[in-house]
């Protein structure tokens, strides 16, 4: 192991820890939005207390992924200096507007939102978090724009004499057909994490048969959210596979370990044979998928990692410009299976819990708490694909990873701040989730306690703003 993978095992690492709350944040503050509409159009206190609820748990997770999501910018200038060199003038646009617009709405209104319970009217009050949630997928999209930018560049033309690439038009950036897929993508998939997370939470409730007229209602829209995310994914996702074959074509064949071009392309869901996929038996093979997924038909044709390698070395010379195989062919997979494991058990609860029915079977409920993990897991797996796929470009056609690497930095400093990173993102994964349990268990705050910081604007201009939490 060299500078160059413990650079790239660091990245990876951080990238990953942080993603894990990212999805939360922006399907949550839309829960949290959507239950505080409910509340001020019906008037049932239920829903002020389950906003109450989930509004604190929002604020756990929020905090930190504004705490994880601050290293991954140092990451630039600490490891990848000649990456962010060759990139900075085109890379740098998209995270300043969202930085300057997007971070900025966001943390306003949340701040907002927080103490103005009892000083704002209930209008105003209200869209501060609708503001928060269209916030997050702004922020959301600036960030995929600019990594669309690694995965397709346009927008760009090459400064031979500095040696970099520098923006010549912000909207072709922001216009990105990847990102323009892989938006959607990444929001529905954010759905479905949080809708997920609202049915966990929830379980634990109907486990223990407590404050049910809260977390019927909130676990109900649970599963409406993940149902509906879960299918918005697979339909975009499908979308993004398109656009992934006409920009990456080596991803996709690296996604089925296909070395030869082929028509009627299959997908096979287990292979066993060798590591690398070259050879190997199909054990379930879906005839056709693969085709379909690349090309909207099923008799369409999928170019092969070998005849790809042979086009890339005549356009960018010598070398091997196939992304490592297994784990392309099984983070594909395992994204895919994880996924479809969140939506069929949102499936199964919803007909469980139909008609106010509450299932007595002891394994029942434990086992819709631990299936939370999977959309985590789909996720993760997902980027997992998404940047390992793209190897051995940081971007793609332009830039190479191996070229990006800061040339000062050895490998006693990226192992030192490796192991820092680590140490110090298992103690905080460990307090989030001690603090979330925590709150999560202790449930909603009584119907008194929830009116008495909801209560509109005061007379007493000098009563101090109330903090909610």
């Amino acid at each position: 192991m060299d500078v160059l993978d413990l650079a790239r095992l660091q990245f990876g690492v951080t990238t990953v820890y942080h993603f894990l709350f990212v999805p939360v944040t922006i399907g949550l503050s839309l829960l949290v939005a959507i239950l505080q509409t409910l509340w001020r159009t019906t008037g049932k206190n239920s829903y002020l207390r389950a906003t109450k609820f989930w509004g604190k748990l929002f604020l756990i997770n929020l905090a930190m992924g504004l705490v994880t999501g601050i290293v991954q910018e140092f990451q630039f200038g600490m490891n990848w200096s000649d990456y962010s060199r060759f990139v900075g003038d085109i890379f740098g646009a998209p995270l300043a507007f969202e930085a300057l617009l997007a971070f900025f709405v966001e943390s306003t209104f949340i701040g907002i939102w927080i103490f103005g319970w009892d000083k704002l009217k209930p209008s105003i009050h209200l869209a501060c978090i609708w503001l928060v949630a269209f916030g997050t997928m702004a922020s959301a999209y600036f960030i995929l724009a600019a990594n669309a930018f690694m995965q397709n560049p346009v927008g760009y033309q090459i400064n031979e004499t500095a040696g970099r690439a520098e923006l010549t038009d912000f909207g072709a950036v922001l216009t990105n057909p990847v990102v323009l897929a892989a938006f959607p993508h990444t929001i529905f998939a954010s759905w479905m994490t949080a809708g997920v997370v609202v049915i966990a939470v929830s379980a634990y409730h109907f486990k223990h048969e407590r404050d049910l007229d809260v977390h019927r209602p909130a676990m109900r829209l649970g599963v409406l959210t993940t149902l509906v995310g879960g299918v918005g994914t697979a339909i975009s996702g499908d979308a993004l596979s398109k656009v992934m074959t006409s920009t990456q074509p080596m991803k996709m064949a690296a996604a089925e370990a296909l070395y030869e071009t082929t028509d009627n392309a299959p997908f096979s869901v287990l292979t066993i044979g060798s590591l690398d996929g070259r050879t190997g038996t199909p054990v379930v093979e879906i005839p056709g998928l693969l085709s379909y997924l690349a090309t909207g038909g099923f008799g369409g044709q999928v170019h092969g990692i070998d005849d790809l390698n042979a086009d890339y070395q005549a356009l960018y010379g010598a070398g091997d410009y196939a992304p490592y195989i297994p784990l392309t062919y099984w983070s594909f997979r395992l994204m895919i299976g994880f996924g479809m494991l969140a939506l069929a058990m949102a499936a199964i609860v919803w007909w469980s819990t139909r008609h106010g029915r509450l299932p007595s079977r002891r394994w029942f409920w434990p086992t819709v708490m631990w299936m939370a993990v999977t959309p985590f897991l789909a996720n993760s797996f997902g980027w997992i694909f998404t940047e390992m796929g793209r190897q051995p470009w940081v971007v793609f056609s332009l830039f190479s990873t191996e070229a990006g690497i800061s040339p000062s930095v050895g490998m006693r400093t990226v192992a030192l701040s490796l192991a820092g990173f680590t140490l110090v993102y298992a103690v905080l994964i460990v307090i989030a989730l001690k603090l979330f349990f925590k709150f999560a268990k202790a449930g909603p705050p009584s119907e008194e306690d929830a009116l008495a910081s909801a209560s509109g604007p005061s007379d007493d201009p000098d009563k101090p703003m109330a903090f909610a939490y």
